[in-house]
């Protein structure tokens, strides 16, 4: 071999540190291999996992919808919730409103303006006795208010309005009955269905309304009561209190009635409770001479 021909070198071998990061790398994989040997797997996340996967993908399922869908809130999305500012007070007061007292208390009310509506009907019958007795008079009450009725065999002549001597003692019981406390009243003149036609009236319109402004004349007579508290109509033939078939009942329907009634709302107050208060009283009310 001539000493010109070019000499052949060997490899030195791969560097040192390889053998230790293969070491390394052995050991952090057992490493895990255990640690997922020793764990449990939780099969609600794996799902989720998986389905997370599936749609980042583009692997579309079916999901059954439990709730409505919600749209976004633009406030929500535009508007963030304001800053409250300090005040100069160390504790904040809000007034507030019970619900269940203001009901409580409108209940006693309602009771108690009932018991003396009974109250004032015991004292009117008592005062009416004899009248009551004779079927000239008819007292009843209906929640808060008190209805007299005046019959007419015995306050009026047939086809007149104006009020029979006889009869104006009673009118004064009434009166002297009714005080300002008393509320409003209401005085309101009834026929039956018999037409009327004469020279002073037309119609059984004016032959009612002249018989309650007859009866409101007299018991403005007394001092306690006041002008302003009295209304006077006349309904002719269209409330009857019973059919008019027959003698007795088309006399039951010319009369006139005195409504007393304890404040305006009587029809804003609950029926169950008047109702139930009124039989209670009803049932315990006896009348003596």
């Amino acid at each position: 071999m001539s000493d010109g021909a070019p000499k052949k070198t060997e490899s030195a071998g791969v560097p040192a540190w390889v053998m230790t990061f293969a070491d390394l790398m052995t050991l952090l994989m057992c490493f895990f291999v255990l640690l997922l040997a020793f764990s449990e797997m939780d099969a609600a996340k794996f799902k989720q996992l998986s389905g997370s996967m599936k749609d980042a993908f583009g692997v579309q399922a079916e999901i059954e919808v439990r709730t409505i869908p919600k749209g976004t809130s633009v406030v929500a999305q535009e508007f963030s919730p304001g800053r409250p500012d300090p005040t100069s007070l160390a504790e904040v007061r809000q007034f507030t409103i019970d619900s269940n007292r203001n009901s409580l208390d409108a209940l006693s009310r309602e009771l108690k303006a009932i018991n003396e509506t009974q109250d004032h009907a015991r004292r009117l019958r008592l005062a009416l006795k004899d009248e009551i007795d004779k079927g000239n008079v008819a007292i009843q009450t209906e929640g808060m208010k008190i209805i007299v009725h005046i019959m007419e065999n015995a306050s009026f002549e047939s086809g007149l309005a104006d009020v029979r001597r006889t009869f104006l003692p009673a009118l004064k019981k009434i009166a002297d009955l009714i005080d300002k406390n008393s509320g409003e009243v209401t005085i309101s003149g009834h026929t039956d269905n018999v037409p009327i036609s004469n020279e002073r009236f037309r119609s059984n319109w004016e032959l009612s309304t002249s018989r309650a402004v007859s009866v409101a004349h007299e018991l403005l007579k007394s001092p306690t009561l006041d002008a302003s508290h009295i209304m006077v109509t006349g309904h002719a033939d269209t409330r009857p209190r019973a059919p008019n078939v027959s003698t007795e009942d088309r006399a039951k329907n010319r009369r006139v009635d005195i409504s007393i009634v304890r404040g305006n709302d009587i029809d804003q107050y609950s029926t169950v409770s008047i109702a139930s208060a009124e039989a209670g009283l009803e049932n315990s009310e006896e009348v003596r001479p």
